[in-house]
């Protein structure tokens, strides 16, 4: 399931040179907590500004902004799933984030994309069921766009790299 074009970085997601940086966003757009709060601290007010204009996003779609003060060019919002156990479609929906922020990506001409760790902190995903989803989503959705350059991995942890490395077969 390895591909070239995917990395994992082990590291904070707003310093990483792509053309679009993905939020784990919630569904008010809203700067919050963990990845969101980060994201929006580094790009400043502008970011929180112009989500405030799209307006919401739906569990599992996306919505694409400028990246203000971030080193991307935009940052991609997705909002994923709560945890509830697993009988609620919750891997559906966190596959589709992955699909519809690489959708997004291609549709606005980009070709690099980095993603956070989606579900895994408040919402309650478990890490190697979540990471396990991510990769064979972004897998697949490569495999159908063979000239998108680089998608990576941002994790924060040791655990959190290794799920991803084993993930990749790596």
């Amino acid at each position: 399931m390895s591909d070239a074009r995917i990395e994992v970085f082990a590291g904070d997601i707003t310093g990483l040179e792509v053309d679009a940086i993905v939020n784990a966003a919630n569904a008010e757009l809203a700067p919050g907590g963990g990845v969101c709060g980060a994201i929006h601290r580094a790009a400043g007010p502008e970011l929180a500004e112009e989500c405030a204009k799209v307006g919401g996003c739906p569990t599992g779609e996306a919505r694409i902004t400028g990246g203000y003060r971030l080193l991307a060019k935009h940052v991609i919002h997705t909002v994923g799933p709560v945890w509830h156990g697993g009988g609620q479609g919750e891997d559906a929906l966190l596959a589709a984030c992955y699909r519809n922020s690489l959708d997004l990506a291609r549709d606005h001409r980009l070709d690099s994309i980095a993603f956070p760790a989606i579900s895994t902190g408040v919402f309650g995903y478990p890490l190697e069921r979540a990471t396990g989803i991510a990769v064979e989503a972004v897998s697949s959705w490569l495999a159908q766009n063979e000239d998108f350059e680089r998608v990576a991995f941002a994790v924060f942890g040791e655990a959190a790299e290794q799920a991803y490395c084993a993930a990749l077969g790596r």
